[in-house]
């Protein structure tokens, strides 16, 4: 007997998530590896009229591609993904992998050639969501390496990716009406807000939000979600930051990162663990080295570090930054190939302050929202 749970984040995802109607085209995209909820997924697309596209990876094909590509090919874009993401209305993607770390000897000048060639198509896609022309949504379906990555068995893996996506099993949806709710008292606060202060062991940093937005993240894109995030003023950042907590990219870990900003670009950057590849990857382009969101996380019910950027950046208590593109809707101009989330824990003394007044203290608002 099949897990009900994987039929039931098939529902969220299509009926909540990005809302299929009849007549949307669909591209359901993931590795082979996401298979079961990948067949629930696509029944609930037809069965809410829109046309499936299935787009499966086998888990071998980005080794091979990295081991044996040309520079020619690495930089070769398909056709039908460009048109995928210029004329499609939804796009749900499924993250399962096999071994997480199976990237982390490329050698990171192809992975830099790689993002540098989809820059047009992270341009359309960002622009065509802003706009809602794309709607699109996110998650992971569980695996023996993630839950690896995690600490934890598979069992108590599925368990904690299917708590965080579901907190009420049985009405979902209605839990994350609240959620969304409870979060806009927050957006509505920070409306016409200019200074954000961020405050926390090896961090002093103040950035502009001025003229910006703040978006509600309610498990429309990300699945799990539980975040408020908008794109600073570009120049406006100013001080240094601590990442405590390691940051993945690209199936490489890179520990102990500290970063300083004059003019909102970063102007040093160090790392305790692959410091060289943090180095390459902040040179891709002109917009690596500035920031593109700023985001506190809050769901409280994601409580450990599990090494995947889709839990870990909503952890209760933290705020992360993403190095690179910004989304428009927010008014964001930052425009990069890449998109580097990268995590700090408030929890022990940190604090967030805006025009002045204090905001968030030790992991929790201290505004009564």
């Amino acid at each position: 007997m099949g897990d009900e749970r994987i039929a039931k984040l098939a529902d969220l995802l299509v009926n909540y998530s990005v809302a299929v109607k009849p007549g949307d085209k669909v591209a359901i995209r993931g590795s082979v590896l996401a298979e079961p909820l990948m067949r629930e997924v696509y029944k609930k697309v037809l069965q809410a009229g829109g046309y499936p596209f299935i787009m499966a990876a086998m888990p071998w094909a980005q080794e091979e591609f990295y081991r044996y590509a040309s520079d020619e090919q690495l930089q070769y874009i398909h056709e039908p993904w460009k048109q995928v993401v210029s004329t499609y209305d939804v796009l749900i993607s499924l993250m399962a992998s096999a071994n997480t770390r199976n990237l982390s000897r490329v050698d990171p000048a192809k992975m830099v050639l790689v993002d540098k060639a989809n820059d047009e198509i992270m341009k359309i896609y960002m622009e065509r969501a802003a706009k809602g022309e794309l709607r699109w949504t996110l998650t992971l379906f569980p695996t023996e390496a993630h839950a690896m990555d995690a600490e934890m068995s598979l069992t108590d893996y599925e368990n904690f990716v299917y708590s965080a996506c579901m907190p009420d099993a049985d009405d979902p949806v209605s839990y994350w009406k609240k959620v969304s709710a409870r979060q806009q008292k927050v957006v509505e606060w920070l409306k016409g807000k200019k200074q954000v202060h961020v405050i926390g062991k090896e961090t002093d940093l103040r950035l502009s939000v001025e003229g910006r937005t703040f978006i509600n993240c309610d498990c429309k894109e990300n699945v799990p979600d539980g975040e408020i995030f908008t794109g600073p003023v570009e120049d406006s950042l100013e001080g240094h930051v601590y990442f405590s907590y390691p940051t993945i990219y690209a199936g490489r870990e890179v520990n102990g990162v500290r970063l300083w900003f004059e003019k909102g670009r970063i102007v040093r950057a160090t790392a305790e663990k692959n410091e060289e590849f943090l180095l390459q990857t902040l040179d891709t382009d002109a917009g690596s080295r500035y920031v593109g969101e700023f985001a506190i996380g809050t769901n409280e019910g994601i409580t450990s570090f599990t090494r995947e950027i889709l839990f870990d950046e909503k952890i209760g208590g933290s705020f992360h930054m993403a190095m690179g593109a910004g989304y428009p809707e927010t008014g964001s101009k930052n425009t990069s190939s890449i998109h580097w989330d990268m995590i700090c824990d408030l929890r022990d003394g940190g604090e967030i302050w805006v025009d002045g007044e204090l905001l968030y203290k030790n992991g929790n608002f201290v505004l009564d929202f």
